[in-house]
């Protein structure tokens, strides 16, 4: 499912798109992987589809297109994975490497979650549930990477609100955690 490089595999049911982006840097020598950070996006915010969180994530955002743009006009940000409400996977960084998600932030007092985790963004919002597809993506990408990093398991997925609290509210109260851990058990 991974590659040696830390790549998704496609499969024949799963549809992933690889899209490098350059907002990423080395994670500190000898960092093992051991937090999952769940995220949600949506650009402009509360509205879905359009392929501008591609653009955001590889720094080529049509300002113009919204006004909303301009204030984000110039952040360097990217997550892993991106899964969207139909469910298409797209990547953005290798999980071996250092994505930036997470900003401020602190798990279990280690503070910049960056250097030890792996960014996941549901193309969603506070205000509204998550489609299934997009807890059944969720769901296998996860299994995945618990096979791939030995040091994730169900105890190790936070929300991006646990680890920046106040600064953050993602992935938000429509997030189902039980039927993730639920799932994740079975």
């Amino acid at each position: 499912m991974i590659d040696d490089n830390g790549w998704l595999l496609p499969e024949d049911h799963i549809p992933i798109a690889l899209v490098p982006s350059p907002n990423f840097n080395q994670r500190p020598a000898d960092e093992p992987i051991s937090l999952l950070v769940v995220h949600n996006i949506s650009l402009p915010p509360n509205e879905f589809g359009g392929g501008y969180i591609e653009q955001f994530f590889t720094n080529c955002l049509p300002v113009d297109d919204h006004p909303y743009f301009k204030e984000i006009d110039g952040v360097e940000v990217s997550a892993h994975v991106l899964i969207d409400r139909k469910g298409q996977i797209t990547q953005f960084v290798s999980f071996d490497d250092r994505a930036w998600h997470a900003g401020k932030s602190e798990h279990q007092g280690r503070c910049d979650c960056n250097d030890f985790s792996i960014g996941v963004e549901l193309e969603g919002c506070d205000t509204e549930p998550y489609s299934e597809v997009q807890y059944w993506r969720l769901e296998w990408l996860i299994r995945g990477l618990f096979e791939y990093y030995p040091e994730l398991n169900p105890e190790t997925i936070v929300g991006h609100e646990h680890i920046s609290p106040g600064r953050k509210s993602d992935p938000g109260p429509y997030f189902n955690w039980a039927r993730l851990q639920k799932s994740l058990l079975a």
